[in-house]
């Protein structure tokens, strides 16, 4: 879920084509986007996408196609996935699973009422990202010649590491959370650009990357890091999910600016919280990351991925070579080309 700092960030967001990340390397939250997947690629009933052995491919579906219009629009992506999480987010972990078990069974009132469309709201809130859907997950990404990174925690620490070291570009991540761990740049909505219509309504709205610069964000505050992630502890983060009762956004502000340091917040939310706030920021000024990986794309092998998606799980022939067709020309353009320019 992450920390909602969509208020504070709005003055400063940008929308943009996803051709403006040409050239770039992005690493992406490799979870965050297959679950967004798995919530948006259903049946009309809310059911997801599968094999015929039952096998979910809703993710597969998602991160083949849309993989390739990231190559398309010029854009490197690395997959950055999940390790152990920290041991402060056992809670919000166990709030999820509940929060799930209770959409499950709305889920089932829907359907026997008949109402596909409010069952199809439901069923998005049930997703569940398996291991084996995340090996999965890795496979394709072999097949496709995209580098992934295992994180040895939080993927979205893994990846704002990498952009600190210059090894990547930005992050992508529709979580905020990104920025909290020093991510030197943002870019949401990745896997949902396009025409997405809004839940309840027949109303569609056009949806565009967004891009936050984390120094543009502090500077527009005049504040540092430290008080970003003392800004998100009040109003909660996947360490302390209830924050402070009674502070938003610009309370929490308000208090930042008026305390003398990061020292005197700390104090402030020691009294207010059953988690220590030191810990927390720990997690964010000091995740656990590795310098284990190496970012290298390659050819898309196409005889493995037709293996994989058209023999193994029963995708459309025809889509998938059509599909890979883009992913030659896109690597081609990509890649093979650039080599080529270096030389001159």
């Amino acid at each position: 879920m992450g920390v909602n700092l969509r208020e504070l960030v709005s003055p400063i967001r940008k929308e943009v084509d996803l051709k403006f990340f040409s050239g770039k390397v992005i690493a992406i939250d490799a979870y965050n986007m297959l679950y967004q997947f798995l919530a948006t690629i259903r049946q009309r009933d809310g059911t997801l996408l599968m094999d015929a052995y039952g096998n979910i491919t809703s993710h597969l579906n998602g991160l083949f196609y849309r993989t390739i219009n990231l190559l398309e629009a010029g854009i490197k992506p690395v997959f950055v996935f999940d390790g152990r999480p920290p041991e402060l987010k056992r809670a919000e972990i166990l709030k999820r699973m509940q929060l799930k078990e209770e959409a499950a069974k709305k889920y089932a009132m829907a359907i026997e009422k008949g109402d596909l469309e409010e069952a199809r709201i439901y069923a998005q809130q049930t997703s569940k990202l398996t291991s084996s859907m995340v090996e999965d997950a890795k496979e394709l990404l072999t097949y496709m010649g995209i580098p992934w990174v295992h994180a040895p925690a939080e993927g979205e620490a893994q990846a704002a590491y990498m952009t600190r070291k210059g090894d990547a570009w930005a992050s992508g991540s529709q979580d905020y959370d990104s920025l909290l761990f020093g991510s030197v740049r943002l870019v949401r909505n990745l896997a949902i650009t396009g025409r997405r219509k809004l839940p309840r309504k027949n109303v569609y709205v056009e949806v565009k990357p967004e891009l936050i610069v984390l120094d543009e964000l502090l500077g527009h505050y005049e504040i540092k890091r430290e008080h970003l992630i003392c800004i998100a502890i009040f109003l909660g983060t996947d360490y302390n999910p209830e924050g402070v009762k009674g502070i938003g956004v610009k309370k929490a502000l308000s208090m930042i600016k008026e305390a003398k340091s990061v020292e005197a917040i700390i104090k402030l939310l020691e009294k207010s919280l059953d988690v220590d706030p030191q810990k927390i920021m720990g997690i964010f000024l000091n995740p656990s990351v590795t310098d284990d990986y190496k970012l290298v794309w390659k050819k898309p092998d196409s005889d493995r991925i037709k293996e994989f998606l058209v023999e193994r799980h029963q995708f459309s022939p025809e889509r998938v070579n059509n599909a890979l067709q883009r992913a030659e020309k896109a690597y081609k353009s990509l890649f093979e080309q650039t080599t080529l320019e270096s030389w001159f």
